[in-house]
């Protein structure tokens, strides 16, 4: 990852293979209908209203910085998007699990990880939340409750040609976590649940214990 120059204009774009796809055929085949927008790159902790110029210059660093370049990792990039909430919203949804921790025991074992939102009524009921497996060497993910007529993703990609160790991401109501087996030691990870509507954002730790064997000593006797 790297910074664009924030002097001038800038539109950095990754395009999909089906992107490319379209681009290529011409004329009105690539049409842009939905986008997003985030502040991941933001510190708000520049904000300072203590400058000695004045009003206009408490933001003056956050403005300063630059933006970073589009990354092709679809479960890190846009993790705080910019919402639109009602005039009366005075905080961000939150984001409720029912448990910060899971613990399952062994491969195959499963937890169902189902989010609430809270301080908004109705608030994620359309599009539901997004949730991201930091480490699939870890577990599998899966949507037990999927969306209706929506374009996020409702089953696991990865970003490589295969699925070691990397972070997967799929958007529905509710998730199955499914333990892989771990043979050397016990295995930690989080999943991070986001509000698709709200902004609302909770992370659940996960861990899956080490596949123990057991063995029984046989005692003959001569």
């Amino acid at each position: 990852m790297g910074y664009l120059n924030n002097s001038s204009v800038t539109v950095d774009a990754i395009l999909t293979l089906k992107g490319r796809e379209l681009l290529a055929k011409g004329g009105n085949a690539f049409n842009i209908t939905q986008f997003a927008l985030g502040d991941d790159e933001i510190d708000y902790n520049l904000w300072n209203i203590g400058h000695q110029e004045g009003t206009d210059y408490y933001g003056i660093l956050i403005e300063s910085m630059p933006v970073t370049e589009a990354i092709a990792d679809g479960t890190q990039a846009l993790r705080y998007k910019l919402v639109t909430l009602p005039k009366s919203t005075t905080q961000i949804p939150v984001v409720t699990v029912g448990n910060s921790s899971i613990v399952l025991v062994g491969p195959g074992d499963t937890a169902i990880i189902s989010p609430n939102t809270s301080n908004l009524q109705g608030g994620n009921s359309t599009y539901g939340y997004t949730a991201i497996l930091a480490d699939s060497d870890a577990a599998d993910i899966s949507v037990t409750q999927p969306l209706q007529n929506s374009v996020l993703p409702t089953s696991t990609g990865y970003v490589g040609s295969n699925e070691d160790n990397q972070s997967v991401a799929v958007a529905g109501f509710a998730f199955q976590i499914s333990a892989k087996k771990q043979v050397l030691a016990n295995k930690t990870s989080t999943i991070t649940i986001i509000g698709n509507e709200t902004g609302g954002s909770t992370t659940v730790n996960l861990t899956v214990n080490k596949l123990t064997i057991n063995t029984a000593m046989n005692d003959s006797t001569s």
